[in-house]
C-alpha cells in the first residue's frame, strides 16, 4: 500500500481527470460561443436596405400621418407643390457653421398628396428671425432630406411671435390647421428659399445608424461565461475532492499499518514473555 497520497498537481495529470479537463474545455468553448452569439444579438444597430443619398420621389416612399419608419427615414426625397401662405415659423437654436440662429419654415402643399396635406419644409438658415422673407410663391420642384418629427418644445416660453423652441409636426398641425405628413424636409435645392431672400441654405448630412442594448441578450451573455468558468470550477472541485479522498485513504492506510504493527508487536513481546517464564519454571 501506498505510504502517502500524491500531490494535488499529481492528481490532476491523472489520466481520468486530463479525459474530464479536455471535456470541461469542450463545454467551455460551447459557452463562449453562445455568450458571443448573445453579445452580438443584445447590439442591435438600426441599419438601411437602401442608399439614403439617392433621390426618391416622396410620394411614392412616404404617405401622410404614417410615422416615419427605418424604409424613409433619413432619405433624400424629390416633391412638387407650393407653399401656403401665411405660414412661415422661425425655429430657434439652430447652429450654422458655428453661429446661433433660426431655421425658416413653411407649410408645403405636396402636389400629389392623397388630400392635399402640407409637410414642413426647412427653407434655410438666418441668423435674425424677422429678417427671413417670405417664401417663393407659385410651383416649385423641391429636393432635401426627409427626417421625423422633433418633440414639442418645453413651456412655458419666452420667444418672440412666430418662434417655436423645436420642429414639431403636431405644434404645427395645429398652428396651421392643415392635415400634414409627420415628417420634415430640409430643402437642398435653394428653390425654397426665394430669390430675394437672405436665408443661408442648409445641410443635414446622413444620421449616424441608431445603436441600442438589448439588456436581456446582454445578461445572457454574461450568464453563459459564468457556466464557462463553472465547468473550470467543477473540474477543480472534483479533482481537489479526489485528493482529498486519497489522502484519506492514505491516512487510514497509515494507521492501519501503524496499528497492525503495533499488535504485532505486542503479539511477540508477549509470546517472548510467555517463553521466558517457561524457561524459568523448568
Amino acid at each position: 500500500m501506498p505510504d502517502s497520497a500524491p500531490s494535488l498537481m499529481a492528481t490532476a495529470r491523472q489520466p481520468k481527470w486530463i479525459a474530464m479537463l479536455l471535456l470541461a474545455l469542450v463545454i467551455a468553448t460551447v459557452f463562449v460561443a453562445l455568450s458571443a452569439w448573445q453579445f452580438d444579438a443584445s447590439r442591435s444597430e438600426h441599419t438601411y436596405d437602401h442608399d439614403t443619398e439617392e433621390a426618391v420621389e416622396l410620394t411614392e416612399v412616404y404617405e401622410p400621418v404614417r410615422p416615419i419608419g427605418l424604409d424613409v427615414a433619413d432619405r433624400i426625397v424629390n416633391l412638387r407643390g407650393e407653399f401656403v401662405e401665411d405660414t412661415q415659423v422661425m425655429i430657434a437654436d439652430r447652429l450654422q457653421d458655428g453661429e446661433d440662429g433660426y431655421w425658416a419654415v413653411a407649410a408645403f402643399r405636396v402636389a400629389g398628396s392623397p388630400d392635399g396635406q402640407v409637410i414642413p419644409v426647412v427653407r434655410g438658415w438666418s441668423e435674425n428671425y424677422d429678417d427671413a422673407g417670405p417664401p417663393p410663391q407659385g410651383q416649385l420642384e423641391l429636393q432635401g432630406r426627409l427626417l421625423p418629427t422633433e418633440a414639442p418644445g418645453p413651456g412655458p416660453r419666452e420667444l418672440p411671435v412666430g418662434v417655436l423652441p423645436t420642429l414639431s409636426v403636431a405644434e404645427l398641425i395645429n398652428l396651421w390647421g392643415e392635415d400634414s405628413y409627420s415628417g420634415f424636409v430640409v430643402d437642398f435645392s435653394e428653390e425654397a428659399i426665394g430669390a430675394s431672400s437672405t436665408l443661408e441654405p442648409v445641410w443635414v448630412g446622413p444620421q449616424p445608424e441608431d445603436s441600442e442594448i438589448n439588456w436581456q441578450n446582454l445578461f445572457y451573455a454574461i450568464e453563459w461565461i459564468v457556466f464557462a468558468a463553472f465547468a473550470f470550477y467543477m473540474w477543480w472541485r472534483l479533482v481537489k475532492d479526489d485528493h482529498i479522498r486519497q489522502q484519506e485513504e492514505a491516512r487510514l492506510d497509515r494507521e492501519w499499518e501503524e496499528q497492525w504493527r503495533a499488535e504485532q508487536l505486542a503479539k511477540l513481546q508477549a509470546a517472548r514473555a510467555t517463553n521466558t517464564e517457561t524457561k524459568d519454571q523448568a
